[in-house]
C-alpha cells in the first residue's frame, strides 16, 4: 500500500498564475470596450426580427432612369412633430417618389432639424425596420447630428410600395415617413386622425421645485413619447440640486435610446457634458465643480428637459 501523494506549488508562482489571469482579463476588456461603438453598430438578430427585418433578397439591378430627391429633416417648433422638406399642411411635406422598376433615386439629405436623425427606405408599413441595404444614412446608434448630411441609393427591384424613413425609433410615427410608389402601385390612402369623443383630460404638472439629490436620475419608460414634457417627467426628478463635486448619476429606464446633453433644444449642446446615445438599461455620470445651474435634454427627444443646481 503506497500513501496518497499530494502535488503542490508555491505561494510565488500562485501569485504569477493569478497575474496573468488578471492582465488577460485587463486587455480584453480594454479591447472589447475600445469597439463599444462597433458592438452596437448592428442591432443582435433578435432585435431586427422584432423590428420586422425581412430575410435578405437579390439586389436590385439598376436599368432605367437616374432620380435626385433632396430631403431635409425638419422638426416642429415643439419638436413633437417631425417631417421631411415641411411640416404637414405645407408645400412639399413628405413628397411622394414616383419610379419604375430599374429606375435608381439618390437621396441627398441633411439634418435641418436640432435632433439627432438617420435614413432608410423599407418596404415595411410600420416601424423603422426592414431597411434595404444601400439606402441608409447614418444609424440609430450612429445618426446625423445638426447640420451633418449624408448620400444613399435605393434601386426598385419589384413593383410596389416603399417607404423612406427617420430610422431612429419613433421618429416615424412622429412624422418623418414619405412614400416611394413603383410602377402602377397606388399609393396608400392617408386616413384622417379619429376625432376625439372626449374632451382631453390635463395632466396635473409636477412641481419644478428642485429637490436634493440622493441617487441616479431615471429617464423613465415612455419618455421617448411626446407627453412626459406635459408633467415634468420626462427626467425625474426634474430639478436637483448638489454640493460641487457631487456625482451625478442618470439610468435609462427606458427601453428607447436617449442622451444626457447640457444645454437647450434651441440653443443646442453647451459642450459641458453629453452621455451621446445612451441605450436603455445603461448609466451616465458627471461630477460639476463649478456653482450656477446646468439644463440638459435629450437631443433624440428635445421635448426632455431637465436641470441640475450646484451649490
Amino acid at each position: 500500500m503506497t500513501e496518497n501523494q499530494y502535488y503542490l506549488t508555491t505561494p510565488a508562482r500562485t501569485g504569477k498564475m493569478m497575474a496573468i489571469m488578471l492582465g488577460i482579463c485587463i486587455v480584453g476588456g480594454a479591447i472589447f470596450f475600445s469597439l463599444w461603438d462597433y458592438w452596437i453598430s448592428e442591432p443582435a438578430p433578435v432585435v431586427a426580427m422584432m423590428a420586422g427585418d425581412s430575410a435578405p433578397t437579390e439586389v436590385a439591378v439598376h436599368t432605367g432612369a437616374t432620380l435626385t430627391s433632396d430631403l431635409s429633416f425638419i422638426e416642429s417648433s415643439d419638436f413633437i412633430t417631425l417631417a421631411f422638406n415641411a411640416l404637414p399642411g405645407e408645400p412639399d411635406n413628405n413628397p411622394t417618389i414616383n419610379m419604375e422598376v430599374g429606375d435608381k433615386v439618390i437621396f441627398n439629405v441633411v439634418n435641418d432639424g436640432v435632433s439627432f436623425h438617420a435614413f432608410g427606405v423599407t418596404k415595411d408599413t410600420e416601424g423603422f425596420g426592414g431597411v434595404i441595404p444601400g439606402s441608409e444614412v447614418a444609424s440609430p446608434s450612429n445618426p446625423l447630428k445638426a447640420g451633418e448630411s449624408g448620400t444613399s441609393e435605393f434601386v426598385a427591384g419589384e413593383e410596389g410600395i416603399y417607404y423612406y424613413i427617420c430610422t431612429v425609433p419613433g421618429h416615424r410615427e412622429q412624422g418623418m415617413v414619405g412614400t416611394i410608389v413603383v410602377g402602377d402601385a397606388e399609393a396608400p390612402e392617408v386616413e384622417a386622425a379619429p376625432m376625439a369623443t372626449e374632451p382631453a383630460k390635463e395632466k396635473a404638472p409636477v412641481s419644478t421645485e428642485p429637490v436634493a439629490y440622493d441617487g441616479p436620475i431615471s429617464i423613465p419608460e415612455g419618455s421617448g413619447v411626446p407627453g412626459c414634457q406635459e408633467t415634468n417627467e420626462c427626467y425625474i426628478p426634474y430639478h436637483v440640486t448638489a454640493s460641487a463635486g457631487t456625482e451625478i448619476v442618470w439610468s435609462n429606464d427606458d427601453t428607447a435610446a436617449h442622451t444626457v446633453t447640457s444645454g437647450s433644444p434651441g440653443d443646442g449642446p453647451d459642450g459641458i457634458f453629453d452621455s451621446s446615445i445612451l441605450a436603455g438599461g445603461l448609466t451616465f455620470s458627471v461630477t460639476l465643480d463649478e456653482p450656477g445651474e446646468y439644463p440638459y435634454y435629450c437631443i433624440v427627444h428635445p421635448w426632455m428637459l431637465g436641470n441640475i443646481t450646484i451649490e
